[in-house]
Formats: structure tokens, sequence, C-alpha cells
């Protein structure tokens, strides 16, 4: 299969209209879209991946009011924090209706809702018929794509077309939040804190368990996630390893790990966030054998990046 690569929403919206994959970008990450209501072409999605079926899919609007053409009921928290968030880097998880492909929710009565704030991607959803299951636009378990000339490298020849745009801003997924029960509970984070969901709320956001051999009710809850193809380890600034191997990598806040002959310092921790997933593409493209990533503090977006780090270790 040939991808065709497009600067056009108009364009890219026509082949997934007609049942095709395509890659699209957000100001998270790039997303792999399928109409959610086509059977064959979400399963494509799976299979372009290599994604677990039992790893539930995103639904994607172009608009807030678009909602309610996936989701059965919109819960009050769900209104509320849709209300402040949409459009933007949260996803909601509501009860769906009978619309959706069951392969979307991988069989679950529900369904995680997403709107996203990147100006491309709204164009893209909005031409296209039906809301799109997208989730992220990679090969499944390795870092997720922030351009894209990633999606090019892992997907070219298994979608059909490649939206390009800018590199994603943000540079990790979104916040999800299972809206579905009495209380609102975070089931991974993202950008936006729990702080200002629970302020937007107006009530405690409760953390999901674990996941183990349940079945995951989003995607980021149960399997290992974003590793490059070298080791991760992690360490804290005040705690650095005392052996770096030859050909390593190291991102930090701080001054990189002596020895390291691959290096990402950042500033801040959107700046971490920004450049996670990419410079672990290229500690693969430079053959590292180890990436050494030290671990952010625990606030605002550096919860999510823990979160990203400690998956892509395996919880080493």
């Amino acid at each position: 299969m040939q991808t065709v690569l497009t600067d056009s929403p108009a364009e890219a919206a026509a082949f997934l209209n007609q049942g095709e994959l395509v890659a699209f970008p957000t100001e998270t990450v790039y997303g792999l879209g399928a109409d959610c209501r086509n059977d064959a072409a979400v399963s494509t999605i799976f299979t372009a991946k290599g994604r677990p079926s039992d790893n539930p899919l995103i639904v994607h609007i172009s608009d807030p009011s678009r909602a309610s053409l996936v989701a059965g009921d919109i819960s009050p928290s769900a209104q509320l924090l849709m209300q402040r968030f949409f459009p933007g880097p949260l996803t909601v998880v509501l009860k769906k209706n009978d619309t959706v492909s069951p392969l979307v929710s991988a069989g679950l009565p529900t369904i995680g809702i997403r709107c996203p704030a990147h100006h491309r991607a709204r164009e893209f959803l909005r031409l296209c018929h039906h809301p799109v299951a997208a989730p992220s636009a990679n090969i499944s378990g390795r870092p997720s794509s922030t351009d894209w000339q990633t999606v090019s490298h892992d997907l070219a020849g298994k979608i059909r077309c490649i939206l390009k745009g800018e590199q994603s801003s943000i540079g990790v997924e979104s916040t999800i939040v299972d809206c579905t029960g009495s209380k609102p509970v975070l089931l991974r984070t993202g950008a936006i804190s729990r702080l200002d969901l629970e302020d937007a709320a107006g009530c405690m956001i409760a953390d999901a368990t674990r996941m183990t051999d349940e079945q995951p009710k989003s995607p980021g809850q149960k399997y290992q996630h974003y590793a490059p193809q070298a080791e991760v380890i992690l360490y804290e600034h005040d705690m650095p390893p005392a052996v770096i191997p030859l050909k390593a990598g190291c991102i930090s806040l701080g001054d990189p790990l002596p020895g390291c002959s691959i290096t990402c310092r950042c500033h801040s921790l959107e700046e971490y966030a920004h450049h996670l997933f990419r410079f672990f593409r290229r500690c693969d493209i430079s053959g590292a054998k180890a990436v050494y990533c030290e671990l952010p503090p625990a606030s605002g977006i550096g919860s999510a990046l823990r979160d990203r780090l400690q998956r892509a270790a395996g919880h080493r």
C-alpha cells in the first residue's frame, strides 16, 4: 500500500470516509484514525499497530456538541469537565451508544471521547462523516509519535494517508477521566492536573487501581507503553547512577549525566514532555544501549511524565 502524505485536511478526510486509516496531528500526540462506526476500518487499526484487541480506543470529535453522537448519557461531572477542557487534552469516559463499533470499546459499554484543540485536527474531524476512533499513531508499545516523520517511519505502507502538521506541542497523551460512576476516576494522567480537574468538577477525583489481568477501561492502564529499543533507567536528581555504559542517552532537568553521548537537557516540565518521545526515537536511531531519564517532580505535567517513564521502564 502506498501511503499518501498530505497537507490537506479535506484530502485526508476523504480517505477516512472511504474506510481508510489516516494519521493526523493533535496537540498531544499524532492519532491513527478510522470511522468509529466502520468495523472493518477499526479492525485495521489493531492490525497496523499490532495493538491488543482488549485495549480500547478513544473517539475524537470536532466539537463538544458532537459527544452525543457516540455517548448514551453525559453525566453531570462529565458536562463540567467538558465545559472547562473541551477542546483540549482531556478524554472523558462515558456510557456509549449503539452507533459505535464494539471494536472501539473492546466490547465494553463505555467509550472515551476527546475534542482536540489542534486547529488542523479539528478541521479534519469536521470533514469526516462520523466521529473518529484513534489511538496514537505508532507501533504498539513503542514511543508515541509527535511528528509526521515518525508516523511515517512506523506506519508507511500500512495506512492510507498521513495528514502532516507541526510537532505536537504537548508531547504526551491526554488525561483520561472516567465519568460513568458516582464520582470521577482518574484513569491516566496528562497535561491537565488533578487540581484543575477537581476545581472544574467540584469534587475529589479518585485514582484507578492499577490494571493487571483485568480488561482496561482506557488506553494506558494495562500494557507496557512508550518504550524505546534501549533499556530505560530512571534516576532521581540526587541519586545518579554510578556506572554509565557506552552509547547511552540521558534526558534531564539538570545537567545530563557525564558519559552519556546523547543528551537532552530540559528547562521545564513542559519542555521535558514536549521532547520525551522524540528523544527516545533519537536514541533508537543513534543505537543507544541505555536511556537514563531523570524522574521529574510529581507536580502538574510531571505526574504524567513519571507515569510514561515508569511504563517505558517496565515499572523497574
